[in-house]
């Protein structure tokens, strides 16, 4: 059994996040016309606010709002639609929860105002290759950062799925983004790594990747896993429809908190609650 190191992860205002004793859930609210997960079904504000608070009530440990679709061939949304999307709903989060709140943006404009708002944590797809302010918003806010193993845009991420050693590749080029924080002033005790399931990876790359997750360990950072509801999980179940995909999200979900993931970033939270919750018990006996 993998031994998942302990970590704490400073927030804003002098807040931790402490990672490591058991697998935290982070549930997933896509304030999007087009999200592939749900299609659109929280693009409403007040729909997104009232099922992050019953994520909550179903054990989520953190949200993660996002404003802008990342599914392959999807459009960048602009910045100021962005902002639009997700800075209420963070805000009235914020006001009536103390759960660490996340924003799911690449773009600093849209980071500085969410951790305004009130969210703790920046989830960056492109392992802040997209945007060069992104890491100084970080740094001069004190949010935790998830930085993401990705390649290219995500127009055409599976032109850049070539690997010789996946899991080794992941590894080196998620290092690479750890410097890139580190350069900017990021405190590496707030930076969290993502091997972005499906980002720039066809499936039998994110298949070794899941399999060889505990090889990321290496860098030293705790680790989210998101593999829910992604196409990936076809590969074994047959062609399904994206909330068709639980049980294969959950198959995955146990293997990445046995492989040590911290984090696994979810669509059913309820659901996958009780999925870490077993896998935890299972490592406990392991030990």
């Amino acid at each position: 059994m993998i031994t998942r190191k302990p970590y704490s992860i400073p927030l804003p205002g002098g807040r931790t996040l402490d990672l490591g004793a058991r697998t935290l859930v982070m549930g997933i609210i896509n304030v999007t016309p087009d999200s592939f997960a749900d299609g659109g079904l929280r693009y409403d504000a007040v729909r997104a606010v009232a099922d992050g608070l019953q994520m909550i009530a179903d054990g989520a440990d953190i949200l993660d709002v996002g404003g802008e679709s990342t599914r392959p061939g999807a459009d960048p949304v602009p910045e100021v639609e962005e902002l639009r999307r997700v800075v209420p709903v963070i805000s009235e989060l914020s006001r009536r929860t103390t759960v660490p709140l996340c924003v799911d943006t690449y773009k600093a404009a849209v980071a500085q105002a969410a951790v305004a708002a009130g969210a703790s944590i920046v989830n960056d797809i492109s392992g802040l290759q997209y945007d060069k302010y992104l890491a100084h918003v970080v740094a001069d806010t004190g949010a935790a950062v998830v930085l993401m193993h990705h390649r290219g845009t995500v127009r055409e991420m599976y032109k850049a799925a070539i690997y010789d050693h996946v899991i080794v590749e992941i590894a080196k080029e998620l290092g690479h983004a750890i410097d890139r924080a580190e350069d900017a002033g990021v405190d590496r005790e707030a930076i969290i790594v993502d091997p972005g399931f499906g980002f720039a990876k066809r499936a039998d790359h994110t298949y070794e990747a899941l399999a060889q997750l505990d090889r990321l360990h290496v860098l030293d950072r705790p680790l989210l896993a998101g593999p829910s509801r992604k196409s990936f999980l076809d590969q074994a179940v047959g062609e399904r429809l994206p909330g068709d995909r639980d049980w294969a999200t959950a198959a995955a979900v146990t293997a990445a908190s046995l492989l040590g993931a911290h984090i696994v970033r979810v669509h059913a939270v309820k659901e996958m609650v009780q999925i870490v919750r077993v896998a935890d018990r299972i490592r406990q006996a392991a030990q």
